[in-house]
């Protein structure tokens, strides 16, 4: 073997060892950044839990979900108007400890959310006569989610927290 193969065989060699240092050290940092931001398995398993369950939250406090809900047989429109607030205030409450895991942007439209909701629900209740069904109430929600696409924030929520949980995976 010549002196030139000798040469290339070590200097291969050495650039071999360099790369599986470069490699290791690499890992092993990339591990010390993860146990010092705290992303581990289990954190991204709850935080994608934490999105999960604000999902049904959206789709639980959708208007058009809520009315066929709640029953609204023999009740007035004010009746129902405390029915649908109570209902969305019990799922959001029932779900508060969720903006732990959830981004604050995530969390601030599940808020404005149920905010929004509540709005319309008292703002439409107050446009009817004093001796409404409840029925009454429900065809103004609907007839005000049909004319106003963009009213129905929760199809815009349920986007925003699709593509949040699309980031963590």
């Amino acid at each position: 073997m010549s002196t030139f193969e000798t040469i290339a065989i070590v200097l291969l060699a050495v650039i071999l060892l360099a790369l599986v240092w470069l490699i290791t050290e690499f890992s092993g940092m990339k591990a010390s950044i993860k146990e010092r931001t705290g992303i581990n398995n289990e954190t991204i398993k709850l935080r994608l839990q934490a999105y999960e369950r604000l999902t049904l939250l959206a789709e639980r406090i959708a208007l058009q979900n809520l009315i066929s809900k709640i029953p609204h047989a023999g009740v007035t429109a004010k009746q129902m108007q405390h029915a649908l607030v109570d209902a969305i205030k019990t799922e959001y409450e029932y779900n508060i400890s969720q903006q732990v895991y959830v981004s604050p942007e995530a969390w601030r439209a599940v808020h404005n959310l149920k905010e929004q909701n509540i709005y319309i629900v008292n703002q439409l209740t107050t446009t009817l006569p004093f001796q409404a069904s409840a029925m009454d109430l429900n065809k103004q929600i609907i007839d005000y989610l049909m004319n106003n696409p963009k009213a129905s924030l929760h199809i815009i929520v349920l986007e925003a927290l699709n593509f949040e949980a699309k980031k963590i995976m």
